[in-house]
């Protein structure tokens, strides 16, 4: 098999999902008997002191056998929180009444820049 065969397979099926600081790659593969399984990878962008990025990444691996058993608890947990809490989100960062006591101007540029989106273009799925 050559390599383009190779990168072909891989590529089989793709989504990514941009959201904030994290963005998340939906993948289709291919196991070595040709059947079909799904990647689930979180990355998520991180600044270090001097300025430059990092990303974490956690990956789940999804079969075909626990698609039926996943997708109905994931349903069932999600409508959980919507009827528990509603759509709206709530947290410490989307108050708008909401101050961090320890805000610096410092700290503010790093949060401004930690939740720009328009830097994950540079995100690749090699960089996985």
């Amino acid at each position: 098999m050559s390599e383009n065969e190779t990168m072909q397979k891989e590529e089989i099926f793709s989504k990514v999902l941009r959201a904030g600081r994290r963005t998340y790659f939906f993948d289709v593969r291919a196991t070595k008997a040709d059947d079909y399984y799904l990647t689930i990878t979180e990355s998520k962008k991180f600044t270090n002191d001097d300025g430059s990025f990092f990303y974490k990444k956690h990956k789940i691996y999804l079969y075909k056998e626990d698609f039926e058993g996943f997708e109905a608890t994931l349903r069932e947990m999600t409508h959980f929180i919507i009827n528990e809490k509603g759509e709206e989100v709530i947290s410490e960062r989307h108050q708008k009444d909401f101050k961090k006591e320890y805000d610096t101007d410092e700290n503010k540029k790093t949060t401004s820049s930690e939740t720009s989106t328009g830097d994950f273009t540079d995100v690749s799925f090699d960089d996985i």
